[in-house]
């Protein structure tokens, strides 16, 4: 029974956009497939972790229907050592799935549809919310990089996503640091709190377009589901009780400093260079009209930069890691950025300037 006819972009795109949560190795096997149904005149495309599920479809051959699962990875690595202009054809053949692409052939082993593991539709109160790709692509960019990986306190190994009111917020810690950033949805809505997977967080981050296209965020109790283009995602959600952030977040930090943001981000990527592999600590000395980023290694090696600063009141010397620091540079654009200080055992704050959008919190190091 013949699945799909057609050029290899057609079919390898959507196959691509559901194999980034395959696992590679999983303790079942059938998770290493992917699900692909035809139904009137549709190929569904559907892969999952248990945690995560990811659809799609393309035109089918047929308006038949029919059901199979084939392994994801081995299917996307032949359709990409294909030629670009080659033209693919998918056939059910005795429980095999033939590939056939000019003169190429394939049989690949099949599993039954039915054995698919399905995540079960969320129930509950649901909220739904309307943004662009753009918006929440950006949000997600602002705080990802400071969840936690693989921490004990589970709860940190995502994203806290709250809406209030006419606002989304999302927030992220893994203990050391803390990134912060909101949008208007341009709506009123209920508030609610829910903690998104790490994964989740990434492969959305990997699938959402840098344009205004539609996306549409359900939000139920356990579960959250996203809809964009001609994908859908559904999540399971964390459970668990968030920190409260806005303890975190300082409020009367009196040394206040704006800086070039490539200056200090060059400053800092050069002084890392000679920091101690271990400890990757960097001390910030401030004094009047200069900020000096120091760091020495195990070796008596040592760096300093300067860059010249607006700043006039008392000295300051304080730690950090210098990674904590490098990575709201990498993931923030804007030509000036407003740190601001207090003493050599509070946290710094990071912001743009005349902006409350976004705030990066680092906790101190001593060295």
């Amino acid at each position: 029974m013949l699945l799909f006819k057609g050029p290899r972009d057609q079919i390898l795109a959507p196959l691509q956009s559901v194999c980034g949560i395959v696992e590679k190795r999983h303790t079942l096997p059938i998770l290493s497939n992917v699900l692909m149904e035809m139904e009137g005149g549709r190929l569904t495309l559907l892969a999952t972790d248990i945690e995560i599920q990811i659809k799609t479809a393309t035109a089918a051959a047929g308006e038949e229907k029919a059901a199979l699962t084939v392994a994801a990875r081995k299917l996307q690595d032949i359709l990409r050592s294909l030629p670009e202009s080659a033209e693919i054809s998918l056939a059910l053949e005795d429980k095999r799935l033939q590939l056939k692409a000019g003169k190429s052939r394939f049989n690949l082993q099949t599993l039954p549809a039915e054995d698919f593991p399905r995540m079960a539709e969320g129930t509950g109160q649901q909220t739904t919310l309307k943004l662009t790709q753009k918006q929440f692509k950006r949000l997600l960019a602002l705080v990802q990089y400071a969840m936690a990986q693989q921490d004990i306190r589970y709860y940190l190994n995502g994203l806290l996503l709250i809406v209030a009111g006419d606002e989304m917020r999302v927030v992220a810690t893994d203990g050391h640091r803390l990134a912060f950033a909101s949008e208007s949805l341009g709506e009123q809505s209920g508030r609610i709190e829910v903690i998104l997977p790490r994964k989740t967080v990434l492969e959305l981050s990997r699938q959402l377009a840098d344009n205004d296209e539609a996306l549409e965020i359900m939000l139920m109790p356990t579960q959250a589901r996203f809809r964009f283009g001609d994908i859908e995602l559904v999540s399971k959600l964390i459970d668990g009780k968030f920190p409260d952030y806005e303890r975190v977040i300082p409020q009367h930090h009196t040394k206040v400093l704006k800086i070039g943001a490539s200056l200090l981000q060059q400053s800092l990527q050069r002084a890392a260079i000679l920091t101690n592999e271990k400890f990757r600590g960097v001390r910030l000395v401030l004094g009047p009209g200069a900020l000096k980023i120091m760091s020495t290694n195990a070796e008596q090696e040592e760096a300093q930069e300067e860059i010249e600063v607006d700043y006039q009141g008392e000295a300051l010397d304080v730690g950090f890691n210098v990674t904590y620091l490098i990575d709201v540079f990498n993931n923030v654009s804007t030509e000036i950025i407003e740190c601001r200080l207090a003493d050599a055992n509070s946290s710094a704050l990071f912001m743009l300037p005349d902006n409350d959008r976004f705030k990066y919190v680092v906790m101190p190091m001593r060295i």
